[in-house]
């Protein structure tokens, strides 16, 4: 029998659009208060406004470690604590090693990874106190990587061998570490991809099938999160029926 999220509280990264803004929608739908981060304050408050629980919209830049603490300061501040951190915040800069853009494997490392990474960091004491759950949004490349998508693989992978090694550590003290792992999905992730080959390779991709959408993964998250205690949901791998 499912748990229910009534009177708990997930924060939620990157949440003003795609994956983060369902997930939102739908932890809030099935009873949770939700805490909305991003940079795009103005989308997150419209968001905090449409939902059916109490909501809070934070300014969050994952990168910076004092942004990362003052949004868990306000979520303690608001709700007490944090029962469930989603883990979603990314971006995917696709592109050749050769003549690559260093500045750009930077940006991937830093959001992807070390963005994750803080955020666990700053919200696992409560975590921990509340026996709550955490959710690390990976990609199916973090296990399949392929040409053209080295470096964002490369912070995927990582995603998901740091979750698995979390997992070991905490999950004898009652939270749990799901990591969900989503093919071709119909988000703004492939609109930051700067290099023109990759970007008319990824609408081609997306053309030839039929894309999963937000809410498909926003679904599999709170059926991670609502399995009765005993049951550790631990990993997800999601994809469109049409992906080779």
């Amino acid at each position: 029998m499912s748990i229910t999220l009534a009177g708990k509280t997930a924060l939620i990264t990157g949440a003003s659009s795609g994956i983060g803004a369902a997930t939102a929608r739908t932890l809030s739908e099935a009873g949770a208060n939700v805490v909305l981060t991003g940079r795009r304050i103005e989308q997150l408050e419209s968001l905090a406004e449409s939902l059916p629980n109490e909501a809070l919209a934070v300014r969050l830049d994952v990168t910076d470690r004092a942004s990362v603490a003052a949004a868990v300061a306000a979520t303690v501040e608001k709700f007490g604590g944090v029962d469930i951190l989603v883990n979603n915040a990314g971006i995917m800069l696709s592109g050749m090693v050769e003549g690559a853009d260093v500045e750009e494997w930077t940006r991937m490392v830093e959001t992807n990874l070390l963005g994750s990474l803080y955020l666990v960091h700053e919200t696992l004491p409560s975590i921990l106190s509340r026996k709550g759950a955490i959710v690390q949004v990976s990609s199916t490349s973090g296990r399949f990587a392929r040409m053209g998508g080295a470096v964002y693989a490369a912070t995927k992978f990582g995603v998901t061998a740091f979750a698995e090694a979390l997992r070991q550590e905490v999950t004898s003290r009652g939270v749990r570490v799901i990591t969900v792992e989503p093919g071709f999905t119909e988000t703004e992730l492939t609109s930051h991809i700067t290099n023109p080959a990759m970007q008319d390779m990824a609408k081609g991709l997306a053309a030839s099938m039929r894309l999963l959408r937000p809410e498909d993964v926003a679904e599999a998250i709170r059926y991670s999160v609502t399995q009765p205690e005993h049951v550790s949901v631990s990993e997800i791998l999601i994809r469109p029926t049409d992906e080779v």
